[in-house]
């Protein structure tokens, strides 16, 4: 199997997510050419605060807009690494900003990362991808990015030694890290202030995920209606559907948690797993629960499972033996509750887990699988 871009299809459903297509509100305006820099006065990732000031020996700035969630922006972290290294010896400074309220992202938005956009979680990614710039949190009142207008992420903005903006837009033309671009926007204009011309483009259009405005702040609440609505329910499994279930026949990435209502570590970790799923459930991934609760209970399993708008696939086992069903899931399975395991096609387990899960170690797990990663990709046969 091969990695692509995303079809036609997909990419209509990314636009509806998070287009940078949409009208620009008059409150949030993109910096014009020829504008002075607009100072800021922000906390980065290392903990430190920077302004303009900060970058005051630069013979050019550069200011990206860019945040955690956006498939877009993570396949340009890279580049961002290398523009960086390779100008600095050129007197060239670059600095990021993430401009997203992280109480405005959705988590059905954050479906191609395993952190949000809160600044704690902005020094894990800063941390993980080694960002050689200065990363800083915009999120709480949004002052620089309602001054610079990035509407989406990731976007470019150009100054020259005199902070007068000379270019805003894409960084290049190619989103797809594996492919080489055919125009090098960004390295073209900081080319050309550095050698004291005038940049061939100035203003060019950005794809990405819209900036998560405070206004949008509405959207979680829309969501959280929407979620409770979704009808939950749970079934019977013995021991040859669990078995059926571990080949794995679907294209998709399984997340399989064993649990009960009387184990607490099982209820504890519950609420993070819902979570992940209503994050990932729209990629090639797909969450099930297996009740290990009595037969007698099943009504209790299932007032539980609604109270936690558990609306995945649930189950409750309906066998004569457990330990049938323990060498069913995972030979190496010591029957402890909870039990967490990863499933790809095929049925082989890529991760497993006795005990309570480590949210955050979990969702690495699946968001860096094959199956789903960080950018826009389908699998196609070859």
């Amino acid at each position: 199997m091969k990695r692509y871009f995303i079809t036609l299809s997909v990419f209509c459903i990314v636009l509806l997510v998070c287009s940078s297509y949409t009208a620009i509100p008059d409150e949030h305006k993109t910096l014009a050419i020829g504008s002075p820099a607009p100072d800021f006065n922000l906390k980065g990732a290392d903990g430190k605060m920077y302004s303009l000031a900060s970058f005051k020996d630069a013979k050019v700035l550069v200011v990206v807009f860019m945040c955690n969630h956006c498939p877009t922006s993570q396949a340009y972290e890279p580049r961002v690494i290398k523009l960086t290294r390779d100008y600095a010896p050129k007197g060239v400074r670059v600095v990021a900003i993430n401009p997203n309220n992280p109480s405005s992202l959705r988590l059905d938005e954050l479906g191609y990362s395993d952190v949000g956009d809160s600044y704690a979680e902005m020094k894990i990614r800063a941390k993980d991808a080694h960002f050689n710039f200065p990363y800083l949190y915009d999120g709480d009142k949004e002052d620089a990015a309602n001054k610079y207008g990035p509407v989406a992420t990731p976007r470019i903005f150009i100054f020259d030694q005199d902070r007068k903006l000379r270019y805003q837009g894409r960084i290049d033309d190619m989103e797809d890290p594996a492919k080489t671009p055919t125009s090098y926007d960004a390295r073209n204009a900081i080319d050309a202030v550095l050698a004291g011309k005038e940049v061939p483009l100035t203003t060019t259009k950005v794809f990405g995920c819209s900036v998560k405005w405070i206004e949008k702040k509405d959207w979680i609440k829309k969501a959280e209606i929407q979620w409770a609505k979704e009808p939950v329910s749970i079934k019977n499994i013995d021991a040859a559907g669990a078995s059926d279930l571990m080949k794995n026949k679907t294209n998709k990435l399984l997340m399989i948690n064993l649990w009960a209502t009387w184990c607490v570590p099982c209820v504890q970790e519950f609420p993070d797993l819902v979570t992940m799923n209503r994050m990932y459930r729209d990629r090639d991934f797909k969450m099930i629960t297996i009740s290990m609760d009595a037969m007698k209970d099943k009504d209790k399993a299932l007032a539980f499972l609604k109270k936690k708008e558990s609306s995945s696939s649930n189950y409750i086992y309906s066998g004569d033996s457990k330990y049938k069903l323990i060498e069913t899931i995972d030979p190496k399975w010591q029957g402890a509750l909870p039990y967490t395991i990863l499933v790809e096609p095929g049925g082989k387990i890529v991760y497993a887990k006795e005990g309570q899960v480590n949210a955050d170690s979990l969702k690495a797990q699946i968001i860096n699988n094959p199956l789903i990663g960080r950018i826009y990709k389908v699998f196609k046969d070859q």
